[in-house]
């Protein structure tokens, strides 16, 4: 079988002709910014941060339990290893991490849609977790592999999204040792925009990475990165042995992670946002340089994902002043240390699609353009904490990516942005609608929301006073009856599914 799909991808009849009766979305490049980041810290606050951080490493360490592994590779590089504690001396994990990529692609199977993650670029990707979903006929419940494939196919067809991304909910209907198989076979055969792998357990990774040799062939993946997977820090300075061992197998096969401190302030790191910081940074230096240690030059992106607290309930609470001003610090952190950042997202705490949720979601998209994210998680879908992926607010926040993709163009001054033939034109007293310049750009000189209602109040009563989540409602339903689904090569399709249904056949169903 693997023969056949290898055949197949050498440039078969029956991939040229899948190729020609495609139905095709489109769907934008991934932003590329031409406005300045928002820098918060000075450099003398950041030499502070750095040096803090580095004395955290130096003095207090960090933990790597049930990992012999990883503390025989920090004791060959020079750590001080006392039982699970890892200190390091200053200066040795900035040293590791220099050869890490500032920059990399990650390739999609359909190359027109590869990204580059990096420099001014931003790569925007859905919600990734939720064990719950929710919908205005349904409500609130656990999520179901079903929903996971209408939320791949909504990511497919959204234009502003730029990428399928991992779990983008937690199908609860199927074993949890063999869930990956399945959220893995839908992004792959339902999209055709780049995904991310399996997390969960060390195996699990591997299968993601044979999967994809299956998918790429087994030369493309070796050569190339074809996964971005989420390695999470337990916070404050804990390193568990199935992330890391996780992260080990997508180092060792050049696939990108992001390291990515999960820090609710208050709770697992200070209260104040200098020390956040330092924490944040002495976490991703840690676990960066490690996977420096496996593999010199593997692809890696620096995370920071960081919340407050409520300290009357203990939620966490999202769009606050203080997340903001640690996203945009930790932003130039990842780039005094060259690499690529990720953090932000359509973060909120809300129940519902509601007024909240715009709010906080707002304020957190923005933040997360303006402080220089490379790689956006998240960005569409997040409702209650990141408890819920919601199907109208997917709807809602991917329509809103639009903007972000229009205020990073910035401000062109071009002869034609200019306009002087058309305030010449027009003159005192006149108006624009018909002047030539209005013709000649009116179709794409503005940003035009595909979703929010923007009729006479007339209009909108006499169409039934539809509010934006009824709205975002119908847009869900006619995304997934206009869906098709990208072609694939029937040998590699054959064969997907015969490695999915051996590797299930070979344990049995685990629901632990």
């Amino acid at each position: 079988m693997a023969e056949a799909a290898r055949r197949a991808r050498g440039g078969g009849g029956a991939a040229r002709r899948a190729a020609r009766t495609a139905v095709s979305f489109e769907t934008a490049k991934y932003i590329e910014r031409n406005i300045p980041n928002f820098e918060i810290l000075s450099e003398e606050a950041l030499d502070i941060i750095e040096a803090n951080a580095e004395t955290i490493l130096e003095e207090i360490g960090v933990n790597f339990p049930d990992n012999p592994r990883a503390l025989a590779r920090w004791r060959e590089a020079g750590a001080d290893v006392q039982g699970e504690r890892v200190r390091l001396p200053k200066g040795l994990a900035r040293e590791l991490i220099k050869t890490a990529p500032s920059s990399y692609t990650q390739h999609a199977r359909n190359p027109d849609r590869n990204v580059v993650v990096g420099g001014k670029n931003l790569v925007l990707a859905p919600v990734y977790g939720p064990p719950f979903v929710r919908d205005a006929a349904g409500g609130r419940r656990y999520a179901t592999m079903d929903d996971f494939r209408k939320f791949v196919k909504l990511g497919y067809m959204s234009k502003w999204l730029h990428h399928s991304g991992g779990t983008v909910c937690e199908p609860t209907d199927v074993a949890v040792n063999k869930r990956h198989l399945d959220m893995l076979h839908a992004h792959m055969t339902l999209s055709d925009k780049p995904f991310m792998g399996s997390v969960t357990e060390p195996s699990r990774a591997q299968d993601s990475v044979d999967m994809c040799g299956v998918l790429f062939g087994e030369k493309f993946v070796q050569e190339n990165t074809v996964m971005t997977s989420l390695i999470n820090i337990n916070s404050p300075m804990t390193f568990d042995d199935v992330m890391m061992g996780a992260l080990e197998v997508y180092a060792q096969n050049n696939q990108a992670c992001i390291i990515s401190p999960f820090i609710v302030g208050g709770a697992m790191a200070p209260v104040s946002v200098a020390g956040t910081l330092t924490q944040v940074l002495a976490e991703a230096l840690a676990g960066i340089a490690y996977s420096q240690l496996i593999k010199p030059g593997a692809p890696v992106i620096m995370g920071a994902f960081v919340t407050s607290i409520d300290m009357n309930s203990g939620a966490p609470t999202f769009g606050t002043p203080e997340a903001a001003h640690i996203t945009y610090g930790a932003g130039q952190l990842a780039r005094r240390l060259n690499l690529p950042y990720r953090s932000s997202g359509s973060f909120c705490g809300s129940k519902l699609p509601d007024a909240q949720a715009a709010y906080e979601t707002a304020n957190s998209l923005n933040m997360g353009l303006l402080s220089g994210v490379n790689f956006m998680l998240h960005a569409c879908g997040w409702l209650e904490g990141g408890l819920v992926s919601s199907f109208e607010k997917f709807v809602m926040d991917a329509d809103q990516l639009g903007a972000l993709h229009h205020l990073a163009r910035g401000v062109e001054i071009d002869e034609n942005a200019q306009a002087m033939d058309a305030i010449r034109e027009v003159g005192p007293g006149g108006h624009y609608l018909g002047c030539e310049h209005t013709q000649a750009n009116f179709k794409n000189a503005f940003w035009k929301s595909d979703l929010l209602d923007y009729k006479p109040f007339e209009t909108w009563e006499d169409e039934g006073a539809r509010d934006t989540q009824t709205l975002a409602a119908l847009r869900v339903e006619k995304m997934l009856a206009d869906y098709q689904q990208p072609a694939m090569d029937p040998a590699i399709t054959e064969a997907l599914d015969e490695f999915v249904a051996k590797r299930k056949a070979a344990e049995p169903d685990s629901f632990m």
